[in-house]
């Protein structure tokens, strides 16, 4: 079973499921679920015949909330010369007294063909209703005017733009008179049949960036907490292993020190050239493999502190 979702759509699959054992913290590892199979997910109301039987939708979960949560969010896309990784925090809040917990990971995937990543920040109302933009232009097929039919990544981050500039001329004037200001941003990557792997970072404005091959990681929300270990460590050579554990512990670092970031996190491994998402994992509270990385990455960091030479005076 796909371990990280909750269905809210109609969704048929084989049973068949797999797994690996990957990067290892001492006698702890880290297990991703395999996907196998074909899936078909019925987008909105659309019947499933409209949708192409090899491509799929799927999103870890929505809900209504009002215009004013945020969703104070940590999200992060690495490329790497073997693939990509990415993961999202789920915390959402609309004041002090009102957190709650919404996916911000989003995938459209043509298996075989494409897999596209989205990871979303900011306004829950203004980036709930992108991606619904987004899903609902993709039940006309493959057509070049929506994700599951575009042919470049480049044009896939352009319509995620063009999606995000719709909703904020719709909304902009409504949120204004409250005074609450458009904010949706995106962290969009992944691979289509013909192209190498490419992330991007998109701004509420709808203009973007694109990673190259001297930043291997893009961030979006609060992002300050877990940039040193990234910046220390990911390069393009690093093995997806290592890039997976790197940015757990980058989470880890940001949820002990901000409390507006919080599980369950959402993680996917894509490897190169496979078209099609195969190792994804949602880490809850308790989690073992998440518990034993961060007490290990921290009594780490305090033997390494130990060791450091005396200041002399």
């Amino acid at each position: 079973m796909l371990t990280c979702l909750r269905r809210e759509l109609l969704v048929s699959e084989d049973s068949s499921t797999g797994a690996v054992t990957g990067p290892q913290t001492s006698s702890v590892s880290l297990v991703l679920a395999k996907a196998s199979g074909r899936d078909q997910i019925r987008i909105g109301t659309a019947h499933p015949a409209r949708q192409p039987p090899t491509s799929s939708w799927w999103h870890c979960g929505r809900g209504s909330i009002a215009q004013k949560a945020q969703r104070v969010t940590y999200c992060v896309g690495a490329i790497l010369e073997k693939g990509m990784i990415f993961a999202s925090d789920s915390r959402t809040n609309a004041g002090v007294d009102n957190f709650a917990k919404f996916c911000k990971m989003t995938v459209f995937e043509r298996r075989g063909n494409r897999v596209v990543v989205l990871l979303s920040s900011g306004n829950l109302a203004g980036t709930q209703a992108v991606i619904s933009v987004l899903t609902q232009r993709c039940t006309d097929g493959d057509a070049a005017t929506n994700l599951l039919g575009a042919r470049t990544m480049f044009d896939v981050v352009t319509l995620v733009s063009d999606a995000t500039r719709d909703i904020e001329k719709r909304d902009a004037g409504y949120l204004e008179e409250n005074n609450i200001r458009f904010n949706a941003s995106f962290i969009v990557g992944g691979q289509i049949v013909g192209e190498p792997i490419r992330l991007f970072r998109t701004y509420a404005e709808g203009n973007f960036i694109e990673a190259g091959s001297e930043t291997p990681f893009l961030q979006t929300g609060e992002t300050k907490y877990g940039k040193p270990i990234l910046d220390r460590v990911l390069t393009q050579r690093t093995p997806l292993a290592d890039a997976t554990k790197c940015v757990l512990v980058s989470f880890d670092s940001t949820m002990r020190s901000n409390l507006s970031v919080g599980m369950p996190i959402d993680l996917i491994c894509y490897e190169r050239d496979s078209f099609e998402v195969q190792w994804r994992r949602r880490f809850d509270e308790g989690d073992t493999y998440f518990t034993a990385l961060s007490d290990e990455w921290g009594e780490g960091v305090r033997q390494v502190f130990r060791h450091l030479p005396e200041l002399r005076w």
